[in-house]
């Protein structure tokens, strides 16, 4: 989700003499080290070609993501006192997405050509050309264009959108023994939520700390001062906790002692049944009687809330989630996620996030963390690895004591670091979940000691396939596969929306999968837009997807229990296209329910405390307009969510994930 910026403004504000950069003193060359959760897998080099009218930026950004080539090239044209003159992008801007935008300024009018669409239009003021996955350079010379033209809070962007930068502070640092003062910004508008930058003295970028075009945590460290990047992430983390509290600081929960939810309709996701014309009566945080009108007394001072002709379900669920920045929290609760599993994360983020949204000084779900861990290798993600049994007890030591749920497994693990790994897991009390590693089987992993599957694709490998390459769901070898996961109770989260995602034809509306996408933040729409494949490919794997939809059917069937998980697509709304895609299977829609509410609590081992509705539990619930038990499509019309007694408006959690609408 890499987009990045413009500036332009009559200088109107003097600056102070040491942020103030010429033209002249801009480097010839440059490089950036790319990095994903902390582990470098690329750079961005830069070329500056001067002439009298014009400074043109050569880019070659690329890296290589879990052994998948990500490259990109960019050519950055500005006049000698940075006007823009012109911007061209083409490349992947993740494994999963690409882009090709030109943008061309000549006099007052711009000329926009995203992929096969080109439109002309009248150049509105303070318009700068920045296509969706800008690399750092751009912001380093844009950064400075804003700073010689007085600094202006807010400009329209193109193709689309706005962006406000703002001065937060300076940071003081030690470089090789010596004092290094750098100077550090906030972008808001070009990336989903804030990105985080600093400059040196002489306004050379240094760092850049945001998310990519997949939504993980990227970071670009000026190749010189590359040691410094772990202290920088630090302070991300904190600057990162500090804006999502200054975001909240305006009330956005109401909070009653006393509630009572009245007329509406109980889901009762234990029993398979539902309490029309019910009370839900709560008391300092949790669920203290649940029956009908006219059997639950209602105190005095209890706060009423009127669910007439509303269905009441528990807080949802999302199994997968990767909750990498801010913006994550309000998106979910806007959605009815009260809970989510964090599937792997930079250690110090998730506990900061975590830390903060537990404190009240964010707004938030509850959070599982599942901490991941790799060993080396060519498609390794992130730092954490282990590579001998005694690496593998500790890496699992330092998850437990820092309050991990789960431990994570991922793609270059061996086979005998599996089992040390699952082994130690299981002696401190933590269940093991994740990819099964290149080289395993499914058989192999669970065998191994893990109890949880992220993604159906694990289950579909060892599954025979059609000539069409549909899954053979009938199969004898398919029968053995279902026994085994039936007979070690493996819990499976699917993500069956990812691959409908990213199987899909980049030509089909891709409304039928976020009927809200045009309130969507602006940054994220191009992203989406661009993910999934030409129409022809999209045609051959479209029987392989519908199978992999019908293979959820097959595994509630054969009694294999499976919860919902998104792994990051549409911000929280996702969790309602995964349940969709359940109930297309074949499953009833209280059945699609319960597997993002009692059977992830009881996955958990939380159901004792949440997952339903009922007396004693914490409350955690949600107010939808319509009968999502007739039509599973009306769980997106949520009108109040309450997460532990507080209760969140979905209007203002999607203003505060900067959602349009």
């Amino acid at each position: 989700m890499k987009h990045h910026f413009l500036l332009l403004a009559t200088l109107a504000l003097r600056l102070p003499v040491a942020a103030q950069t010429q033209p002249s003193t801009l480097a010839d060359s440059g490089t950036f080290v790319l990095h994903k959760f902390e582990q470098p897998i690329g750079k961005e080099t830069y070329r500056l070609t001067r002439t009298a009218q014009t400074l043109t930026y050569d880019v070659d950004f690329r890296f290589v993501d879990r052994d998948s080539p990500v490259p990109l090239q960019a050519k950055l044209v500005v006049t000698p006192t940075l006007e823009p003159v012109s911007l061209a992008i083409k490349g992947s801007t993740s494994r999963f997405s690409t882009i090709n935008d030109t943008i061309r300024i000549q006099g007052q009018t711009v000329r926009i050509q995203v992929d096969e669409k080109v439109e002309t239009r009248p150049l509105a003021p303070l318009s700068f050309p920045v296509a969706g996955y800008s690399p750092a350079t751009v912001q380093m010379v844009l950064l400075r264009y804003w700073q010689q033209h007085g600094r202006p809070a807010s400009l329209p962007i193109l193709p689309a959108g706005t962006v406000r930068i703002t001065h937060d502070g300076q940071d003081k640092l030690t470089f090789q023994n010596k004092p290094l003062v750098l100077e550090r910004y906030v972008l808001k508008g070009l990336v989903w939520g804030n990105e985080l930058l600093w400059t040196d003295q002489q306004g050379r970028l240094m760092c850049v700390i945001t998310n990519d075009a997949e939504g993980d945590k990227l970071e670009m460290m000026w190749r010189p001062y590359e040691s410094l990047l772990p202290t920088l992430i630090a302070k991300a983390a904190t600057y990162g906790m500090r804006l999502f509290s200054a975001a909240t600081e305006v009330s956005v929960t109401k909070v009653n002692p006393i509630l009572a939810i009245t007329g509406g309709t109980v889901v009762d996701v234990v029993q398979g049944r539902t309490i029309s014309n019910a009370v839900v009566l709560v008391e300092n945080g949790k669920i203290k009687q649940v029956g009908t009108v006219g059997t639950v007394k209602i105190p005095r001072k209890a706060e009423v809330i009127h669910a007439d002709g509303q269905t009441i379900l528990p807080g949802l669920w999302d199994m997968h989630a990767h909750f990498q920045q801010p913006e994550w929290g309000p998106a979910y609760l806007a959605a009815g996620v009260t809970t989510v599993r964090d599937c792997g994360n930079e250690f110090n983020y998730i506990n900061a996030i975590q830390e903060a949204i537990d404190a009240g000084q964010g707004v938030g779900p509850h959070i599982l963390k599942a901490g991941i861990i790799d060993g080396d290798g060519p498609g390794a993600l992130g730092i954490v690895r282990a590579n001998t049994p005694t690496e593998a007890a500790q890496v699992v030591q330092r998850y437990k004591a820092s309050g991990f749920a789960q431990i994570k497994l991922y793609s270059s693990l061996k086979p005998e670091i599996v089992r040390a790994i699952c082994t130690e897991a299981h002696r401190v009390g933590l269940s093991v979940t994740g990819h099964i590693p290149e080289g395993m089987t499914i058989f192999q992993g669970v065998q191994a000691g893990m109890d949880q599957v992220n993604h159906i694709q694990y289950v579909a490998m060892a599954l025979k396939r059609n000539p069409d390459r549909s899954l053979n769901l009938q199969d004898t070898a398919s029968a053995r596969v279902f026994r085994f996961l039936k007979e070690h109770q493996t819990v499976i989260d699917p993500t069956v929306g990812v691959y409908e995602m990213f199987l899909r034809s980049t030509k089909d509306d891709i409304h039928v999968l976020e009927p809200a996408f045009a309130g969507l933040p602006q940054a994220l729409q191009p992203l989406f837009l661009n993910m999934g494949m030409p129409p022809t490919d999209a045609e051959k794997a479209r029987p392989f997807q519908k199978s992999l939809v019908a293979l959820v059917k097959a595994l509630h069937d054969n009694g294999i229990p499976f919860v919902a998980g998104t792994d990051m697509m549409f911000p929280g709304t996702s969790l309602a296209r995964e349940l969709e895609l359940y109930v297309d299977a074949g499953l009833t829609p209280l059945q699609a329910l319960q597997t993002a509410t009692i059977t992830p609590a009881r996955v958990m081992k939380q159901d004792q405390r949440t997952g339903s509705i009922e007396a004693g539990k914490q409350a955690d619930l949600l107010i939808v307009d319509g009968n999502p038990l007739q039509r599973i499509r009306d769980i997106r019309k949520v009108k109040l969510v309450v997460k532990g007694g507080r209760m969140y408006d979905p209007a203002r959690m999607r203003q505060l994930a900067d959602y349009q609408q």
